[in-house]
């Protein structure tokens, strides 16, 4: 029986892509966190951004306008979480595909070394038979028995 399992590489490969897909899962957690803390900052921003209460007409509509300014940027960085979080949904589904994948070569692995330990224990069991019989033989033949 081959000693050496065939599909080392495979499973090699296989590892490599689950560590692959383990590293876009990362960097999509750390994109939501990013674009959660621009949620926040933005939405700090706005809060800050109180209309003034007095003053030229012109000033009081570029407050507005700037306001609005403010709101679209804060609904732009809640709609990059929301991106961001889809993508990591995605990452995290390649990632158990990957592992899956992983898994089905680790276990026919695991199968070939059972299978390379019944054939070696089959193999001592007939050297160890033989080597008994062998020495009865020889035994008998000089007249020890």
């Amino acid at each position: 029986m081959k000693r050496i399992f065939g599909l080392a590489p495979v499973l090699r490969a296989r590892k490599a892509q689950e560590d692959a897909a383990r590293g876009a899962v990362n960097q999509s957690r750390a994109e939501i966190r990013d674009a959660e803390a621009l949620v926040k900052r933005r939405s700090l921003q706005l809060v800050g951004a109180d209309a003034p209460s007095e003053g030229t007409a012109r000033a009081m509509v570029a407050s507005l306008v700037a306001r609005q300014s403010l709101a679209a940027s804060l609904f732009d960085a809640q709609r990059m979480v929301t991106d961001a979080e889809e993508v990591e949904r995605e990452r995290v589904a390649v990632l158990a595909d990957a592992a899956k994948r992983r898994r089905a070569v680790e276990m026919m692995a695991e199968r070939h070394a059972e299978l390379v330990r019944a054939h070696d224990l089959k193999a001592d069991q007939a050297n160890l038979d033989e080597l008994s019989t062998t020495s009865k033989a020889r035994n008998a033949a000089r007249g020890l028995a």
